[in-house]
């Protein structure tokens, strides 16, 4: 720890906007934020959280941390625009007047939405702070949100207003045929229906050619505006390359495990009583739960405790996990519980034999593999992204086709059957590498680009004479209901 550190000062103060973040429901990304910032303290950095709400929120501690939220509320018949294009103008004029009473050395993206969008990016540059972005999920970048082309194959992510078209409305339900077909709309009709303002159902498929056209302009300004990128794979950094960005740009950091000691030894016997298994995670689609259910359910003699922990972040994810406790809704050997939180997950996974994480999009993470590696249990995981460079086969756990019901149904009944087998692939558990290893990466990274203490003092005057003017105006009318 930096003695600057432990004086209660620092070098350098950094503004992180993730998701969304507590008391509101969290998933990964939320997680990493929280443990990254907490660990930035022994490098001298300290850390403001500052997340999108839909209801105005004084400033607030959590467990240490200041957090602080900026006003995002979905109005007008419209949202499209915003949803596809730079983002939604209010919130990043909210979020203007946090950094102006922050007075912060950098902003640090977590997310990509209608919310943290890159005009957050450019509030950030007119107060001529730098801006880094880490690139979590495949949301960031793909138009159908898993980077499975036609929903099949791993696509290499290169932005293409057609192709990604094509495949996002299959992803909604229709045909290929129709699908190709709308892909080839022209920008012109999109922009009619929108000035008729037509939307949803057909008028919206219709407009989905103008509408990827947008959300890539968007994607673009978001990769080529800000000061460096953070991929947590290897696959983020190619399809980043891919889509133009320079290597110089990007820094390769893969997630870590906040963590106080090192692999614990599972509390469970590998021989004990019916195969225990636990999913933990969203309550998305993508998370592939459906067919872990599916595939236990299709072997009706096997031994198993199939245990699901849902993290349910909204409408969607809550119909989703309605959907899947009916699937399952005949099967004694599967229960449903809350989330846990994120302290309690270790400990968990401990009474667990193995961890399952079917997913069906490209991971960066998940972080629940870090912390089924540090309760010492194995993992079965889809042969996709991130899990891929995290799950050896065979040693650590099992890499299995996503989506196939029978080869689930199959690495679940070897892992039941065979359990010298799973004590082999507990003991192929390695440690996971530490939220300390991340925290020395991004406090490399922001010192690269943190101003001078002459340049900090300048700042402090023109955020100052900003905020004076600014009243100034409103005092005179000139803006009324600003």
């Amino acid at each position: 720890m930096t003695n600057c550190a432990i004086n209660g000062c620092f070098e350098v103060k950094v503004v992180h906007v993730p998701f969304t973040f507590v008391p509101d429901p969290v998933g990964g990304t939320e997680i990493y934020v929280d443990g990254l910032a907490r660990s930035l303290l022994s490098y001298g950095v300290e850390s403001v959280i500052v997340a999108p709400s839909q209801a105005a929120c004084e400033p607030y501690e959590y467990k240490g941390l200041r957090v602080r939220r900026f006003r995002s509320v979905v109005e007008g018949t419209d949202a499209l625009r915003e949803l596809y294009g730079a983002g939604d103008y209010a919130a990043a004029t909210a979020f203007g007047r946090v950094l102006d009473e922050e007075r912060a050395d950098a902003v640090h993206l977590h997310a990509f939405t209608r919310a943290v969008s890159v005009l957050l990016v450019r509030a950030a540059k007119e107060r001529e702070l730098p801006v880094f972005f880490t690139y979590h999920t495949p949301t960031v970048s793909c138009q159908r949100g898993t980077l499975l082309l036609r929903g099949k194959q791993v696509c290499d992510g290169v932005l293409g207003v057609r192709r990604c078209t094509g495949c996002a409305l299959e992803g909604h339900g229709l045909p290929g045929k129709a699908a190709n077909i709308l892909s080839h709309v022209p920008y012109s009709v999109g922009r009619a229906l929108e000035r008729a303002g037509l939307s949803g159902g057909i008028w919206t498929a219709l407009r989905m050619t103008d509408l990827v056209r947008m959300r890539h302009a968007a994607i673009r300004a978001l990769l080529w505006e800000v000061d460096e990128i953070v991929a947590l794979k290897e696959w983020v950094r190619a399809l980043l390359l891919e889509n133009g960005v320079p290597a110089s740009k990007i820094t390769l950091s893969p997630h870590g495990l906040s963590s106080d000691g090192p692999i614990g030894e599972p509390t469970i016997d590998v021989a004990e009583g019916p195969l225990r298994v636990a999913f933990l995670g969203r309550t998305d689609r993508v998370k592939g739960v459906d067919t872990l259910i599916n595939a236990v359910c299709s072997a009706p003699d096997l031994q198993i405790e199939l245990h699901l922990y849902g993290v349910v972040q909204g409408a969607g994810d809550q119909s989703y996990w309605s959907g899947l406790q009916n699937l399952a809704a005949r099967d004694g050997r599967i229960t449903f519980f809350p989330a846990v939180e994120h302290e309690d997950v270790i400990p968990l996974l401990r009474k667990y034999h193995l961890l399952a994480v079917p997913s069906r999009w490209l991971e960066t993470g998940p972080l629940v593999v870090l912390e089924a590696f540090a309760a010492g249990a194995p993992v079965l995981g889809s042969r996709l992204g991130g899990l891929i460079d995290w799950v050896r086969h065979g040693e650590n756990g099992l890499l299995i086709e996503p989506e196939s019901v029978p080869a689930w149904a199959d690495a679940l009944r070897r892992c039941a059957h065979d359990r010298p087998f799973v004590a082999h692939l507990r003991r192929g558990v390695r440690p996971p590498r530490s939220t300390d290893e991340v925290a020395n990466d991004m406090a490399t990274l922001y010192r690269r680009h943190a101003p001078t203490a002459d340049l900090k003092s300048v700042r402090g005057l023109y955020s100052a004479l900003s905020r004076n003017f600014r009243g100034a105006i409103r005092n005179t009318g000139a803006f009324k209901g600003s």
